[in-house]
């Protein structure tokens, strides 16, 4: 089987400049369930690799984080999707941690856990930090326009 890994917010739901802290702020971006759900029934494997900082900023608990991802479930597997596994890091860009996107340790932890090679595996993102962590493993980076995409976009030195 194929894999595909998304970022979530920007990318699955809106982003929001305050955080996604709980589940009633997690709003599908129009088309997004869909197309997970025809990546599924094409026989791609749908991964979620997403930095929850607002974890690490005190500004929700795991309690929520879990609770979120439960809502983005249930609403993937609605429209006919699924979602293999969300991988995430809970750390703040001052931790500089290295499951922190752009750093790949995120992707690593995906390949080790989910026994897959990475290499030219398309990985969506809306930020600069997303494609990076992808291009750090050889994997094929995408930038959408959803979410922070066009900013990226407009900002220049994006990777190959």
């Amino acid at each position: 089987m194929k894999l595909i890994i998304l970022d979530r917010d920007g990318v699955i739901n809106h982003d929001s400049d305050e955080f996604i802290k709980h589940p009633d702020e997690w709003r599908p971006i129009p088309g997004s369930l869909e197309a997970i759900a025809r990546l599924t029934q094409s026989g791609w494997r749908v991964v979620v690799a997403t930095n929850q900082s607002g974890v690490g900023r005190g500004l929700m608990d795991m309690a929520s984080l879990n609770a979120i991802n439960s809502k983005m479930h249930k609403a993937v597997n609605q429209a006919g999707g699924r979602i293999e596994a969300v991988f995430y890091c809970p750390d703040t860009a001052e931790s500089q941690s290295p499951c922190r996107k752009p750093s790949p340790g995120m992707f690593f932890a995906i390949a080790e856990r989910l026994n897959v090679a990475l290499d030219r595996a398309p990985c969506v993102g809306d930020s600069l930090r997303d494609l990076q962590a992808a291009t750090a493993v050889g994997a094929h980076p995408i930038l959408v326009l959803s979410g922070k995409g066009a900013k990226t976009r407009s900002a220049g030195k994006l990777p190959e």
